[in-house]
């Protein structure tokens, strides 16, 4: 019985994506839900997993362009796998291979003991003459070497990787080539580098190779390299071009003093840990300030469509989380409901699932308002561009100790840069100006945020 495997359904408004990686092989066997192949969109990236047990049959090739639903190969239960079949031919061969070199021990034992029987006959009184016989027919030179009687398995290897018996060294007795001579030979020149061909077949001409240690060709590092935009990418800078298009941006900064934060963490970081088994971030205390201050700036957290203002009254909370393959903003919905374990639950959770592809596009939708935090990355400050449809978006920043001035004295603080892009079109200048302010007072006194004032 066979199981297609299809492209499956990530979204209505999701029609076409990118196979974009193959995790298996033809004829390779497979177990109920191990991942197939990746799956690339313009909005996600996921793994595909397989719906049953068996061998996978593929129809379709990494990097072609799919449809929703096209059948891409088949999972046939009832063959034996490809590798299963070569781990038994590989073992089968070892088991030969152990054979031969066994027929070799024996072969070289009997070498041995005619050696001795030479060694003995020289003690009679025709010694001298016999020992000069010995040295001549024992030390086979390359050039006889080909014409002395070589072992089944050394001749069978020989011929198999197209060498000249004459140019190995042999160890053996009274200079007879050993399988082990050969393995050596054929290791000492790099396995395989020896071209294989069959006895009889003349060797390539030496002119169409480099000489024995030529110089490479210099590089001049002056070369290009022409790759697709992935599906994710492209859907990145069409949002992008969307946003400077149809949007009048403007960016307007704040710093606030992390201390109290940085202070909270410090003191119940481990508590908060065993509890909730998640570690306590600063985004978090970040997303509860930006759901309070959305509560009294609703313009904020609204839309333009057409001619009308959307207000939401709630807010769905991106967190803008860099993936592999481009920039990805899952939504923590209903966030001014949550506290900091739910928070910090959910961010890990997200990020979880960017790193393993098993993000979906219900993950995506729906957002009011996003934070991106560029401070994981090193950024000291930047002007982070709108999420369409929204209308503001809060950069955060590295985490700094700077001197700043408090009560008239000079003293160093940890202070990070806060950044709010906003469409001008809805938000006016004061309103955005006294959003971040009031994102900045949560923050520096955190208790606040579990008070509401």
């Amino acid at each position: 019985m066979a199981i297609e495997i299809r492209v499956p359904e990530v979204g209505e408004s999701v029609q076409e994506a990118v196979l974009a990686e193959w995790f298996v092989k033809d004829g390779d066997a497979v177990e109920k839900d191990q991942a197939l192949f990746l799956l690339e969109t313009d909005k996600v990236t996921l793994e595909v997993p397989a719906e049953g047990a068996g061998v996978v049959r593929l129809t379709a090739s990494a990097g072609e362009n799919v449809q929703v639903g096209q059948v891409v190969g088949t999972i046939e239960s009832g063959e034996v796998a490809k590798g299963e079949e070569e781990r038994k031919e590989g073992k089968s061969a070892e088991k030969e291979g152990k054979k031969e070199e066994k027929e070799g021990k024996t072969e070289d034992e009997e070498g041995r003991r005619r050696e001795v029987g030479s060694r003995a006959e020289a003690v009679s009184e025709e010694a001298p003459a016999r020992e000069e016989e010995a040295g001549s027919a024992g030390e086979a030179s390359p050039e006889g070497r080909e014409e002395q009687q070589l072992t089944p398995s050394v001749k069978r290897l020989v011929a198999e990787k197209g060498l000249d018996p004459g140019e190995i060294p042999a160890t053996g007795p009274g200079g007879r080539l050993t399988r082990n001579d050969v393995l050596l030979y054929l290791e000492e020149r790099g396995g395989n580098r020896a071209k294989e061909r069959t006895p009889g077949e003349e060797s390539p001409p030496e002119g169409d190779a480099p000489p024995k240690g030529a110089p490479a060709a210099p590089d001049t590092g002056e070369g290009t390299t022409r790759k697709r935009l992935s599906p994710i990418r492209r859907r990145i800078a069409e949002r992008l071009l969307e946003a400077k298009r149809s949007t009048a941006m403007l960016t307007t900064f704040n710093e606030a003093d992390l201390g109290a934060v940085m202070e909270l963490r410090r003191k119940y970081k481990s508590p908060f840990t065993v509890k909730h088994g998640v570690g306590l971030g600063i985004t978090s205390f970040f997303v509860m300030a930006a759901a309070q201050a959305l509560r009294a700036f609703p313009q904020v957290n609204a839309f333009i469509e057409g001619d009308e203002i959307v207000y939401h009254d709630y807010v769905h909370m991106g967190i803008a989380i860099g993936a592999e393959r481009g920039l990805v903003v899952p939504v923590i919905r209903h966030a001014q409901r949550l506290g900091a374990a739910a928070i910090e639950k959910a961010i890990a959770e997200f990020a979880d699932k960017v790193r393993e592809n098993k993000l979906e596009l219900s993950d995506l939708e729906g957002g009011t308002f996003t934070i991106t935090n560029g401070g994981v990355f090193g950024s000291l400050l930047s002007t982070p561009i709108l999420n369409p449809p929204q209308s503001a978006i809060l950069g955060l920043h590295k985490v700094e100790q700077r001197p700043v001035a408090v009560e008239g004295e000079v003293v160093v603080r940890p202070m990070m840069y806060l950044a709010l892009s906003y469409d001008h079109r809805i938000i006016d200048g004061r309103d955005a100006v006294q959003f971040l302010v009031r994102i900045k007072e949560l923050i520096e006194a955190p208790e606040r945020l579990w008070l509401e004032v």
